[in-house]
């Protein structure tokens, strides 16, 4: 079918508005606010033809007049702590390529791992009548809860596991990866498993807790084994705590390191430092980050869900978007060991 004839100009001032579109391309003006959202419910031939009108007319979507007009934004607010860590970067785009075709957009922010950013972000993001929340975790400064639970917007909580009453989240118990984990050592034998972390954020400190867990059921643990770092995790600074835990406790057969950047730096500098690998020591990691399988030798680790966690999360979102009740609050996936060559 040929594209319509417009039988109106648009102003010659002012916005070109969605009903432009709409009168350009023969269609009514909510088929344009359908297709333009990406809605899969409008016929291709249509959609493709609001595209053309739109383009034609540069037509730019104001998202504020259209929250304002169904009394909710067509954006989701998304909380995490940083971008450089890949684990979140693969959450989000789980996440973006769930809600899209919905036709909802991410609004990130980056919270750094500090409460107070995360009030301020989360304050901010409120100004803009988002249709739903995503944010990291389950602890939270009670300025943060009160602002979550007073805003009435819909919110799930990624990452972790919760059975608070009303809210939802999507994760797997980091007690119980850290606590399976340092079991895997323990029945390879070893006896001196130390613990090194950075950054010390809430997942990390219930690693920690799964890690005593296992050693103290095993008559194991000893606390100076135990190396904490508030500093943000890196390769680099793994490489550098390694050797510090080497030269102070050089009777340790075992680590397990937070997160896989630290355990891959220790690795290197095991290299470096001529340690055999895991004759003389054995080295464990945690997330299985891009790299770690192709280590020398391929660093053994806890496989976490994250694409699977941002997928979930947001048809979870979307669900209470829609005023639906899910069967469940919280929805665990479960995690997977790795077992290879450094353990």
């Amino acid at each position: 079918m040929p594209t319509p004839t417009p039988t109106t100009r648009p102003r010659a001032t002012g916005r070109v508005t969605l009903s432009d579109v709409a009168a350009l391309a023969g269609v009514s003006p909510i088929t344009v606010s359908r297709a333009l959202r990406g809605e899969r419910t409008v016929d291709p031939a249509l959609a493709e033809r609001v595209k053309e009108a739109a383009s034609q007319l540069r037509y730019t979507p104001d998202p504020a007049a259209r929250a304002l007009a169904s009394r909710h934004s067509s954006h989701v607010a998304v909380l995490i702590p940083m971008l450089s860590n890949a684990l979140f970067v693969d959450l989000l785009e789980a996440v973006q390529r769930t809600l899209r075709p919905a036709g909802y957009q991410t609004l990130i922010g980056i919270t750094h791992y500090n409460p107070d950013e995360e009030e301020q972000l989360l304050r901010e993001q409120l100004q803009h009548r988002p249709a739903g929340l995503l944010v990291t975790g389950t602890d939270h400064s009670a300025t943060t809860r009160a602002l979550i639970e007073g805003s009435g917007v819909p919110c799930v909580h990624v990452m972790e596991l919760g059975n608070t009453p009303g809210v939802y989240c999507v994760g797997f118990s980091q007690h119980a990866a850290g606590q399976a984990i340092t079991e895997h050592l323990v029945q390879r034998g070893h006896k001196r498993i130390a613990f090194v972390a950075a950054q010390l954020d809430p997942r990390t400190l219930q690693r920690a807790e799964g890690y005593r867990a296992c050693l103290r059921q095993h008559g194991l643990y000893d606390a100076g084994l135990e190396l904490l770092s508030p500093l943000p995790s890196s390769m680099a600074l793994g490489s550098v705590l390694f050797e510090d835990l080497l030269r102070e406790h050089p009777d340790c057969d075992a680590v397990f390191f937070c997160n896989d950047d630290l355990a891959q730096g220790g690795l290197l500098a095991a290299l470096r430092l001529g340690v055999a690998v895991p004759q003389r020591v054995a080295v464990a990691g945690f997330n299985d980050l891009s790299g770690s399988d192709q280590m020398l030798p391929p660093l053994t680790t806890v496989r976490t869900p994250r694409e699977a966690i941002g997928e979930a999360s947001a048809r979870l979102l979307l669900a209470l978007m829609r005023g639906e009740t899910p069967p469940a609050h919280s929805i665990d996936l479960g995690f997977e060991l790795m077992l290879r060559a450094s353990s």
